[in-house]
């Protein structure tokens, strides 16, 4: 959880609405938890937005926003046929 003041002390450049200074983006973790609160229903509209953000800022690096990872295709889990 971030406190009031740790967030008046981040800079506009580390939300992803800097104007109105929302979804704080300044660390994964809180890059992964602003995903998470503008996909829900309450904040249609905003993903996209939130998404592209934090995919300028830490690329593919959040798994969310990443290219699409198949768990079953990749080597060392494919399964052998017989």
């Amino acid at each position: 959880m971030i406190t009031a003041a740790k967030r008046k002390s981040l800079k506009a450049s580390q939300f992803a609405y800097p104007k109105t200074r929302k979804y704080p983006i300044d660390t994964i973790g809180r890059a992964r938890a602003a995903l998470s609160r503008a996909s829900s229903s309450k904040n249609s509209g905003t993903y996209s937005h939130v998404a592209k953000a934090v995919r300028r800022k830490y690329g593919n690096r959040v798994a969310s926003v990443g290219p699409k990872r198949g768990t079953t295709a990749r080597p060392g889990y494919r399964r052998r046929r017989r």
